[in-house]
């Protein structure tokens, strides 16, 4: 068999180190587990231990695990500690469904501090780390919800739009540091956070006929691409926010 190990399709992740925020459940899990799996040193942060416990397990000699809350500065200055950092995926978020006229101070507070705040500031963080190796990739979790709009998720919207926004500020700014800065747009992801949702069969078949796939995406879905953006094959690939939505903002 032909020796593959330098060919372009080669993820070449092996030994990088990847910083995975809200890596205990969900898309942030699965992200974990496919870079443990290509042979990448996973850190895994989460709020909650449980969670990171059970991955730890399963990969003891690939993830570490970080117990933080990724609003807090001690997690900045934790990131920025670090002498070396490859790969981040700004993963962790939130979003509280409200109609607009409903949306409460602290409930519009919470979602752009997570969604906004602490993606701008671990991104800030990530980035300080890898310009003195002059190189690294930045993945920040957008949305679809980040190129349209939709019922109900005035504040989501917003905040996912201004990770868009943050990525082409970034991507622009850091390329010629040797930094690349992309955003995956998931549409609705089969996950913890949004299993009450499709529990409804009422909004489950309205997001099924919003995507012309006609089906619901899973974590390993948005996994995938997040190695592809991390890795060598897409080193031309900067300021770009990949979509992985069925279809749903084509149609």
């Amino acid at each position: 068999m032909a020796d593959t190990t330098t060919q372009p399709w080669d993820l070449r992740l092996k030994d990088k180190i990847v910083l995975i925020s809200g890596a205990g459940r969900g898309i942030g899990r699965a992200c974990a587990v496919a870079f443990a799996q290509v042979g990448a040193n996973v850190i895994a942060a989460a709020r909650t231990n449980d969670d990171l416990q059970s991955l730890a397990t399963e990969y003891p000699d690939a993830i570490e695990t970080w117990v933080n809350d990724v609003t807090n500065d001690a997690y900045y200055e934790r990131i920025e500690g670090l002498t070396k950092l490859d790969v981040l995926i700004n993963n962790a978020g939130t979003n509280r469904p409200q109609a607009f006229v409903d949306v409460d101070t602290a409930s519009l507070s919470s979602v752009i501090d997570l969604n906004v705040r602490a993606m701008f500031q671990t991104a800030q963080a990530a980035a300080r780390v890898m310009l003195k190796n002059q190189s690294g990739s930045i993945i920040n979790m957008s949305s679809q919800m980040g190129h349209v709009g939709s019922p109900n998720r005035s504040v989501y919207c917003m905040t996912k739009h201004a990770v868009e926004g943050l990525t082409k500020a970034m991507a622009v700014e850091l390329a010629p540091m040797g930094v690349r800065v992309n955003a995956l747009a998931p549409t609705f992801i089969e996950t913890p956070m949004t299993r009450p949702m499709l529990d409804d069969p009422d909004f489950k078949e309205f997001v099924q006929r919003m995507i012309p796939l006609g089906k619901v995406g899973q974590p390993d879905d948005v996994a995938v691409a997040a190695l592809y953006l991390a890795s060598d094959i897409s080193a031309m690939v900067t300021g770009h926010s990949l979509r992985i939505d069925g279809g749903w903002t084509a149609a």
